[in-house]
């Protein structure tokens, strides 16, 4: 018993030193130190991020869905009431209908950014980053993991919203074209939800979170076109709208329901389209070589 104890923890470390031997009955074989046991897309991971931020949404759903479709049904009623008397038209359709679309992506691309930018700031500030940094997710699906329950978020609001105009008197939501309908606004939602996580990324406290959403995000959804056709500007102002991403996401989103946009004929919508794909590839490239850097994150 005494020599077979003493051998007991030289065979532990032969074991420790030679992980890659087989099993007496050749079943089991264990991978080499260093060597990755995850190949490919983690899952599993991925499933249990998507909704552990999904999760966390729902939980205060009064604050992050509910209240966001109340504010922009009030947006609908004071400009409804303001500039929509008298029967005013505008691309031919009255002027309820026409703004309808516009509110229900800005609130979808607005709370698609509130999500994600406080994914990563709130690790940081409460403590718990290294909940999100150490297990075992690849950079890719730590940003597919955030992106993509901000746009769930984004979708709940957006049907909240539209649930809701639809009921209001002299709002028409018909569908013209179904396809613009879900690409810009998915569009929108992943724009914004990259945008997010960058700013997350960057922020180190919510002030600088604040700083962004009031002096970045929403003058550019407010001044996109949401209220108004571009067509009543002055030329240069006309110029600015059209730098504007968020316009191609509001106009294109708006074909979707109406069937006329101020982007211009249906190639344009198009071209839009096409457009705002490429510059999401473009953030997306840039917010995922800053995510493996460790930028903010790891020092």
């Amino acid at each position: 018993m005494q020599k077979q104890a003493s051998q007991s923890p030289n065979s532990a470390s032969i074991a420790d030193t030679a992980p890659d031997q087989t099993s007496t009955g050749g079943s089991i074989r264990f991978p080499a130190r260093g060597q990755p046991i995850i190949t490919g897309i983690n899952r599993v991971g991925l499933l249990a991020l998507y909704m552990k931020e999904v999760r966390r949404f729902l939980k205060v759903q009064t604050q992050t869905i509910w209240a966001p479709a109340v504010t922009t049904l009030l947006f609908l009623v004071i400009f409804t009431v303001a500039l929509g008397r008298e029967g005013r038209e505008v691309l031919g359709v009255p002027f309820a209908s026409f703004v309808a679309p516009g509110l229900i992506v800005m609130g979808m691309m607005q709370n698609a950014f509130a999500n994600s930018s406080f994914s990563l700031l709130s690790g940081k500030i409460q403590g718990t980053i290294i909940d999100l940094l150490m297990p075992p997710l690849s950079p890719g699906e730590l940003m597919a993991g955030i992106v993509g329950a901000a746009v769930t978020r984004a979708i709940a609001v957006g049907c909240t919203v539209g649930l809701a105009m639809s009921l209001w008197p002299g709002v028409s939501l018909g569908l013209a074209h179904a396809w613009a309908v879900v690409w810009f606004g998915l569009m929108g939602s992943i724009m914004l939800a990259l945008l997010g996580l960058a700013t997350s990324i960057w922020a180190e406290k919510f002030d600088h979170n604040a700083a962004i959403t009031n002096f970045v995000i929403a003058p550019l959804s407010l001044l996109s076109g949401t209220f108004y056709v571009i067509d009543n500007l002055a030329p240069a102002f006309q110029a600015v709208s059209r730098a504007n991403p968020f316009f191609y996401v509001i106009s294109g989103f708006r074909y979707g329901f109406l069937g006329e946009s101020d982007i211009g004929a249906e190639d344009a919508v198009m071209t839009a389209a096409v457009g705002i794909g490429a510059f999401n590839l473009a953030i997306a490239i840039a917010v995922y070589f800053v995510l493996r850097s460790g930028w903010k994150l790891k020092s």
